[in-house]
């Protein structure tokens, strides 16, 4: 808006005379509303600029002279229609300037028509510069684990940062998640979670069951956590040492019974959340509450106005029981036919064995009014024979309603610029910095210090997910070549002792963490020239999207996320210059990646500049979780506008 801005000065002046343009030195004075002169300079002297100057032709004591310019000074503001409207000045006893004002020239009224039309066209100013209105929710997540309270994989970054992102753009959020104790420093995580004073009983597995609410406040969200003795074993919030937990079922249960009820009987920040919510039920852990809302609360009139979105981060596993289990999960026996799954014959036991059981993803999918994965790629793939594990059918029955939304990472958390884990921090601006994060990471893992060595990475657990039978069968032909390997993960025991050999047979040219560490995978990130992710399936993936930020160039199956967010380098695109992020490949052979890896190396080695410009291009790309949240705000716009599942 085009107006006089008066600002309080701050130094001692007398305003004598007028003031003075050759000098350009402006005394300044409080602002305040009778300055807005916009809406008539746009009317009467369309983009020229009002500049306060001192008058040569008039001698008056205290008036204010105007310029226009690109015009000859003129010592008033007049319109061509209604000349000699001037700009005044307002004085206290003192003779200090109190204040300035239109006053009429040669003793006429101001006309109250050009009064209309400034008051009129200042109106339409203040509509043109109003603030869009945004929608707001009340969102409750729903989930087995939440960063950095519990953490097993990139479920656990989902929901420990997007609620976060979404209570920052004015929504009210709720995390709810079990509250995991395992007698380890883990524990430590929730120290400053307080005990709500809320005990309620739910009724399944065959009678009443007692959970507790525990509760904070952090960073906007209100984190909330279910308490029961069976959350409070060691191991991880699924199995242990020993495979995966045996109750597994009855946990996740307490789980979604207890959050459908928290928004009804929390009184959070001194109100609850009420019945009008949007859940956020994320894998099959969280499943049920699609199914308990539709069968348990909306046939009484509780949660009419709620919608249940499925995100669904590995479609792989689906919560699956035997049917006698059904029972146990707390809804009307009416409803076994959401949950119905039958294994085709192949896939059963032995010939006795019928095949039936309960999957409470199906259920899931069945009853969300929306369904997300976490990357467009895989929003498809879930809808293939190849993709869909047994699913595919029903997903493409639910295609109108099924979007896919790139996860984001925490830019804070993962920042070359400012990340406390590294040596040496750096920019898309300046790359030094990275170089000698390589020649630290060198030295820390034993390596020769050869700067112009291509260094290659690999992050994340050791199995047939991952593709580690591709990397285990291409180390020999790789380690025939000029380059250092270094892998950090754990999982599969004979792949951990595989790594293990592996070093000590390349004793200069490989490494294996067995493990993870979270210093240590910011500093391979920030280290190494490439890294690898032969994944052979992977609904997002997080590590590429940190490699890119911090510069490393990223060479990946074309699956799901990888393929989505990885852009083929193509030398010859962008008038020689270059476009993409990274190399893609596919099939998923042994053979097709070597080509991919090699011809990335070749590029590191002999194309310096083009290299330079693909680590910038990477360091570059926007994965934030605004940008996330912005998606999702529109499926949750989307969701509030269907009507609710009722069977």
């Amino acid at each position: 808006m085009a107006s006089i801005q008066l600002t309080r000065v701050l130094w001692s002046c007398k305003l004598s005379a007028n003031i003075a343009l050759s000098s350009r030195k402006c005394c300044s004075f409080r602002r305040t509303r009778q300055l807005d002169f916009g809406p008539l300079l746009k009317r009467n002297i369309q983009n020229r600029k009002l500049t306060a100057i001192r008058s040569e032709k008039s001698g008056n004591e205290g008036s204010i002279s105007s310029a226009i310019e690109g015009e000859e000074n003129s010592d008033v503001i007049s319109s061509p229609e209604k000349p000699g409207l001037m700009l005044g000045i307002d004085r206290d006893d003192s003779g200090s300037v109190i204040g300035l004002n239109l006053i009429p020239g040669d003793n006429e009224a101001i006309d109250a028509e050009v009064v209309s039309t400034v008051t009129k066209v200042k109106d339409e100013e203040i509509k043109k510069e109003k603030i869009e209105t945004r929608v707001t929710y009340n969102i409750v997540f729903v989930t087995a684990e939440a960063a950095p309270y519990s953490k097993t994989g990139g479920l656990g970054d989902v929901c420990g940062s997007l609620p976060i992102e979404l209570a920052s753009r004015g929504h009210r959020v709720m995390v709810v998640s079990p509250r995991y104790l395992n007698g380890t420093s883990a524990d430590e995580n929730f120290a400053h979670v307080f005990d709500a004073n809320r005990r309620i009983k739910l009724q399944c597995f065959g009678g009443e069951q007692e959970i507790a609410f525990f509760h904070e406040y952090r960073e906007g969200v209100d984190w909330v956590f279910v308490d029961h003795p069976s959350y409070h074993r060691p191991g991880n919030p699924y199995g242990d040492s020993h495979g995966a937990f045996g109750d597994n079922q009855f946990r996740y249960t307490l789980l979604c019974h207890a959050a459908c009820e928290a928004p009804l009987v929390l009184p959070l920040g001194g109100y609850t959340y009420g019945e009008k919510c949007l859940f956020l039920v994320n894998d099959w852990h969280a499943g049920l509450v699609s199914v308990l809302l539709a069968a348990k609360y909306r046939p009484f009139g509780v949660y009419k106005d709620a919608r249940s979105i499925l995100v669904i981060h590995n479609l792989a596993h689906q919560g699956v029981e035997p049917a006698a289990t059904f029972k146990n999960l707390g809804l009307p026996s009416n409803w076994y036919g959401a949950l119905e799954w039958v294994f085709p014959t192949w896939a059963r036991t032995h010939a006795l064995d019928t095949g039936e059981a309960v999957n409470i993803l199906k259920g899931a999918i069945v009853t969300s009014d929306r369904i997300l994965t976490v990357s467009k790629g895989y929003a498809w793939e879930i809808t293939t024979v190849e993709g869909g594990y047994g699913l595919n059918q029903l997903l493409s029955s639910r295609r109108s309603v099924l979007t896919g939304i790139t996860n984001g990472i925490h830019i804070a958390e993962w920042d070359p610029s400012s990340d406390e884990h590294i040596a040496f921090h750096y920019s898309a601006a300046s790359l030094s910095g990275k170089v000698q994060c390589k020649t630290a990471l060198q030295q820390e893992l034993g390596f020769p210090i050869k700067p112009d060595c291509p260094l290659i990475g690999f992050i994340g657990r050791l199995d047939y997910q991952k593709g580690i039978d591709l990397i285990h069968w291409a180390i020999p032909e790789l380690m025939e070549d000029d380059l250092q390997f270094v892998m950090l993960g754990s999982g599969d025991p004979l792949y951990e002792d595989w790594m293990r050999s592996a070093e000590n047979t390349y004793r200069d040219k490989f490494r294996g963490w067995v493990g993870f560490s979270v210093p240590i995978s910011h500093r391979i990130t920030a280290g190494c020239d490439i890294l690898l992710m032969p994944s052979r399936f992977e609904p997002c993936g997080l590590n590429q999207l940190y490699a890119m930020r911090y510069g490393t160039v990223p060479v990946v199956h074309a699956t799901g996320g990888l393929r989505d967010t990885v852009e083929n380098f193509n030398p010859y695109a962008g008038e020689g210059r270059g476009e993409g992020t990274g190399w893609t490949f596919s099939p998923l052979t042994k053979d097709c990646m070597l080509n991919a890896l090699k011809t990335a190396i070749r590029t590191y080695r002999d194309h310096k500049s083009t290299w330079e410009g693909l680590t910038r291009r990477c360091m570059q790309k926007d994965f934030t979780w605004e940008n996330a949240a912005i998606q999702y705000e529109q499926v949750f716009e989307w969701a509030s506008i269907d009507p609710p599942y009722i069977m």
